[in-house]
């Protein structure tokens, strides 16, 4: 039913919609990308599809088009009556909650399988993904769009550049795939910055750690990244005998933290613990 709807050009012309920099606005108008993302999702005929910041309601279109029952939290209330037309095209599958992503526990909205597809605000997106990942079991999938660098380091493997405390605490809990680029020209206003869509998909069995420790271990290390860990260790190491946890985890303790497996940070975590008991 999307071809019922006006062209978003003319919508956000209609309603004077201009994009809040404080709200960290980019709308992306291109149907075909949009569609690109909802279909990139998989199967939405069952469940639930979340939508952050859906703003004059592109992906929204897309997503609703492919058979979602979508839930679309926006904090900008301008959006609210562009947002109702789409819902009143699509009766019956568009709930609008109004209000900050930040503040809402999505993992209590609508029936499950869920799922969160979103062309993330790029001041807040991190810190969305890493709330949503402290119950990622509650989601089916995470669809994402972010800019590049942050992607990169969503998805990088060990030993890379943009390997970090990032990589890790995502790729213990998810799968992660980068999916493709997105120009800046095809949002209003361009960003400064490419943007990337990523699919992660949390792991029915994560690696058994305690996230706070690991969440520690991985700040102590990548805190002095250029550091050998038996010396970036010592915040976190019982007596500053950082040297040897890692022997006791069969980690080298000349290494640097950037060469270390997901698997290992999660040893040295536990071994961490252990030493605590």
């Amino acid at each position: 039913m999307t071809d019922t709807l006006p062209p978003l050009r003319d919508v956000i012309a209609r309603h004077g919609l201009l994009a809040d920099k404080s709200l960290g606005q980019h709308f992306l108008l291109d149907l075909n990308l949009t569609a690109r993302i909802a279909r990139a999702a998989g199967d939405l005929s069952t469940g639930t599809t979340i939508e952050i910041g859906p703003g004059p309601g592109g992906l929204t279109r897309s997503l609703l088009a492919e058979g979602a029952k979508v839930i679309a939290i926006e904090k900008d209330a301008r959006c609210r009556g562009i947002l109702a037309e789409i819902a009143a095209a699509y009766p019956g599958q568009l709930d609008i909650v109004e209000g900050d992503a930040l503040k809402i526990d999505v993992a209590t909205l609508g029936d499950a399988p869920r799922r969160v597809v979103a062309n993330l605000p790029y001041n807040v997106g991190t810190e969305l993904l890493l709330r949503w990942l402290e119950n990622a079991r509650a989601f089916e999938s995470f669809t994402l769009m972010f800019q590049t660098e942050v992607a990169a380091r969503i998805t990088a493997p060990a030993d890379t550049g943009a390997y970090g405390r990032l990589s890790i605490m995502t790729q213990w809990l998810c799968e992660t795939e980068l999916l493709f680029h997105i120009s800046p020209k095809a949002f209003t206003p361009p960003p400064q910055v490419q943007s990337t869509v990523v699919r992660l998909t949390p792991r029915p069995d994560p690696i058994p750690a305690r996230r706070e420790t690991l969440e520690r271990v991985t700040a102590s290390a990548f805190g002095q990244r250029r550091k050998m860990l038996r010396q970036s260790l010592r915040a976190v190491a019982p007596n500053a005998d950082a040297e040897g946890l890692c022997r006791a985890t069969g980690v080298d303790p000349t290494a640097r933290a950037e060469t270390l497996s997901v698997e290992q940070f999660c040893a040295l975590a536990n071994a961490v613990d252990a030493k605590k008991a």
